[in-house]
């Protein structure tokens, strides 16, 4: 019964906020240069969505944030679970991450163009060092906060590093990890999007950035609406993942509602 309750807030929520807007651009309150009307955003919308060209931008975002993302979470998640067993490289390494992570990724964006050309891989490696740090930190905690009386009755029970690996750590850091992985999606797509905007021929990114330099914001509001839908999409399936792959864990929104 909350659960539709809540359903149906948000939906009033949505309805009140952009039929505020469409009225306020209707009875020129708002300025549409830069708040432009919800219904032109949503022609342009279907106008992109019903050009068989839009899809490659689509694909090749897409590639990129899958790439940056898959890349990014096997390096953290190894990472983060070797320095989560090992304190002393982890002591070692310390200042060397912490440094590397205060550096603002946006600055290392043009070292990538330099590098790897104006091509995918630089749209990778930027979306890769935003998704790393992510899943590191959280792989490394969740490792650590294993708890030592299941660690010890497992070594009592001749469980070796492997085992270890396999039936305590990983289990423990699941939580952890997955809840990085979920955080991490948005990052990838930002990695993707702003290597697009410093050059790229197609994309996503490269459309918001064409439409800007036009100084048209219906295709900027447009754009950004779409990479949020593109975002969401990916988050439920995640989600769906969680909840196959952690089954011992109590479903929250289940327990809300009872």
């Amino acid at each position: 019964m909350h659960a539709k309750t809540d359903r149906l807030i948000q939906v009033m929520l949505v309805v009140v906020v952009f039929g505020g807007w469409q009225a306020g651009v209707s009875a020129k309150v708002i300025d549409p240069f830069f708040f432009p009307a919800p219904l032109d955003i949503v022609r342009q919308m279907f106008t992109w969505l019903a050009d068989t060209s839009f899809y490659t931008h689509v694909y090749i975002t897409l590639t990129e944030t899958a790439l940056g993302y898959i890349i990014g979470t096997a390096l953290g998640v190894a990472g983060g679970v070797w320095l989560g067993l090992s304190r002393r490289a982890a002591r070692i390494l310390d200042p060397f991450i912490k440094g590397f992570n205060a550096i603002p990724r946006v600055v290392l964006a043009p070292i990538f163009v330099l590098w790897l050309g104006l091509g995918l891989w630089s749209k990778v490696a930027l979306a890769v060092t935003l998704v790393f740090f992510i899943t590191f930190f959280n792989a490394m905690q969740g490792v650590r906060e294993v708890n030592p009386v299941v660690l010890a009755n497992a070594r009592i029970l001749g469980a070796n590093r492997s085992a270890l690996l396999r039936h305590v750590y990983f289990p423990a850091a699941a939580s952890w990890i997955l809840s990085s992985l979920r955080t991490s999606v948005g990052f990838a797509v930002v990695g993707a999007i702003i290597g697009e905007y410093l050059g790229a021929s197609a994309g996503l990114g490269y459309l918001i950035a064409q439409a800007e330099g036009n100084f048209n914001a219906v295709g900027v509001f447009a754009g950004i609406i779409l990479l949020a839908a593109f975002v969401l999409i990916i988050d439920a399936i995640l989600d769906v993942a969680e909840h196959r792959l952690i089954t011992w864990r109590p479903n929250a929104s289940r327990e809300a509602t009872s």
